[in-house]
């Protein structure tokens, strides 16, 4: 057999190979557009060249105490510059950087530090209630803390040894820190929320960083410096790899420790944002809030929305705010996005209502991913085009995780087949675009009939006192298990449990009606998943008193 010759002295050399990271677009920023503004926290403002020196500070402060290749910095914080400026300076220093979820308990947290073996932790005051009580828990060595004292917060105590801006002080500004010599390499860990047992580490490389940062800029048709409000924790898959994405993009980032309506909108106000992302949760927030908080926004405003399944009635409601929204998908271990519903022009022409269940969809492959796809678990085939049948979505490409720390039985698991398993179950429709169904663990079994809870919750979403509204199976004698709904009402709203019965059924087939509604605040992830775990524990702990 003749040898290829494109394969011959064509090898790999410095001159045409580098290995991708996202802290190249930090380095080109800052080297191209030094002046314009990076970071926006209060009155606090950073430009380009202050945010590189202030990575490079702490790589190099880093990197004096020790930490470098294959260790862990854990981060206990807000949406605030420290938080940004990690996702550079850690890995700077050839370390990993673990962003914790300020929502989790102490023993959540103890664990999380224990596993991942952190050999610094990033702590904001306002969790030191929590970190206090997590290191107490700790039975091995003490990860180095550093207190991040934010001005825009109150109260809390220090707990470590030194404050941040000092540990800044420590390092060097001009720090030559250095590309990965392997792409691969790890540039974060990210613990999965697990409803049992102990969340799985998540691990990300710095090619799938780098990837799915530029993803999100041609999926989103981002323009160059675009003003991004953080009302996503960068705790949450790094912020679906945004802070990446913004050195990218050379844009402004404008910092929001916690979801408030009335301070989004006034942000989004003051600083004339162009672009932020959230959970359907916060954007049905947005639409609740009052006429005096919603108006006077003289600027086009791009949401992106993913987390659960959004409703219709969210897109309707935001469309008719005036913002613009795209509609994501993925995973903690694809990256954040992996998805998109890409629009076309020929929808804008649709009723409203149409071109809102269009864009629910989960859609198609993001840009820098190999493939999204629909299969039957059992087989391995591709489920046909018919919008009917049920499966599984699945992922391959470069924005799936390298794996899950220390656990391989559950990264092989997770790879089986070549493929990246979900968990949740979509269909395919004619176009080809994907429309998630359930997770697998929540669709209903009601007298041998499938009930997808989302299918019930859309409709619910569609009456106009249900703020947010999920649906969870009830033990059943006869069914053996049958929908039962918990709604959270809009501020002011009074209707009776048997008016969203009547709704559901003017809309659904009666064995897909709830059989009971529950008034109730509903518990929520951080991010604004509701749990519904705990909801099933409750019906469940009710049924086993009856």
């Amino acid at each position: 057999m003749q040898d290829n010759p494109f394969s011959l002295g064509l090898d790999k050399n410095a001159a045409n190979y580098t290995p991708l990271s996202p802290l190249s677009f930090l380095e080109r920023t800052a080297q191209v557009y030094p002046q314009r503004t990076s970071l926006i926290h209060g009155d606090t403002h950073y430009t380009w060249q202050q945010t590189y020196e202030r990575c490079r500070r702490m790589a190099s402060a880093l990197a004096r105490r020790g930490v470098g290749a294959g260790d862990t910095v854990a981060t206990m914080l807000p949406n605030i510059p420290a938080m940004y400026e990690a996702h550079f300076g850690v890995p700077m220093a050839g370390a990993v950087l673990n962003t914790l979820n300020t929502r989790l308990d102490a023993e959540a947290i103890a664990f999380m530090l224990r596993h991942g073996a952190a050999k610094v932790l990033l702590t904001d005051r306002e969790f030191s209630a929590t970190v206090e009580q997590a290191l107490a828990l700790l039975d091995g060595p003490r990860p180095l803390v550093i207190d991040v004292d934010d001005a825009l917060h109150d109260g809390g105590k220090f707990l470590g040894e030194i404050e941040y801006e000092a540990f800044l002080r420590e390092g060097d500004p001009q720090f030559a820190w250095c590309l990965p010599t392997d792409e691969w390499d790890a540039i974060a860990l990210n613990y999965t929320s697990g409803t049992t047992g102990n969340p799985k580490g998540v691990v990300y490389h710095h090619r799938g960083a780098y990837l799915n940062a530029t993803s999100n800029i041609v999926g989103w048709g981002m323009p160059p410096h675009a003003t991004y409000l953080w009302t996503l924790p960068m705790f949450h898959c790094n912020g679906w790899c945004f802070p990446w994405t913004m050195a990218a993009n050379a844009g402004t980032s404008v910092c929001l420790r916690k979801i408030d309506a009335r301070q989004i909108f006034a942000l989004i106000r003051a600083h004339r944002v162009t672009h932020f992302c959230a959970a359907p949760i916060v954007l049905g927030m947005l639409i609740s809030a009052p006429e005096d908080v919603r108006s006077g926004l003289a600027h086009k405003v791009s949401a992106m929305v993913a987390g659960a399944a959004p409703p219709a009635a969210i897109i309707e409601g935001m469309e008719r705010l005036g913002f613009s929204l795209t509609h994501v998908y993925g995973l903690t271990e694809t990256y954040g996005p992996a998805s998109v519903c890409a629009k076309h022009d020929s929808w804008e022409d649709l009723p409203l209502a149409e071109r809102a269940a269009l864009n629910s969809r989960q859609g198609v492959r993001s840009h820098m991913q190999e493939a999204i796809t629909v299969l039957d678990p059992a087989t391995m085939q591709p489920v046909p085009w018919d919008g009917e049948t049920m499966g599984e979505i699945m992922f391959r490409g470069n924005l799936v995780m390298k794996g899950y720390l220390k656990n391989p039985a559950a990264t092989e698991e997770a790879f089986a087949d070549g493929w990246f398993h979900t968990g949740d179950l979509a269909v395919v429709q004619p176009d080809g675009y994907v429309k998630i169904k359930d997770r697998s663990k929540d669709i209903i079994i009601s007298g041998g009939e499938n009930i997808s809870s989302l299918e019930v919750e859309e409709v619910l979403y569609r009456h106009p006192d249900v703020m947010v509204a999920a649906v969870v199976a009830k033990p059943d004698d006869k069914w053996g298990e049958v929908p039962c709904a918990f709604i959270e009402l809009r501020p002011g709203a009074q209707p009776t449990a048997e008016e969203l019965i009547k709704h559901c059924r003017s809309m659904l087939a009666h064995f897909k009606v709830p059989k009971d509604i529950v008034f109730c605040s509903l518990p929520k992830t951080s991010t604004g998943k509701i749990q519904k775990f705990a909801l099933r524990q409750r019906m469940n702990s009710a049924s086993a008193i009856q």
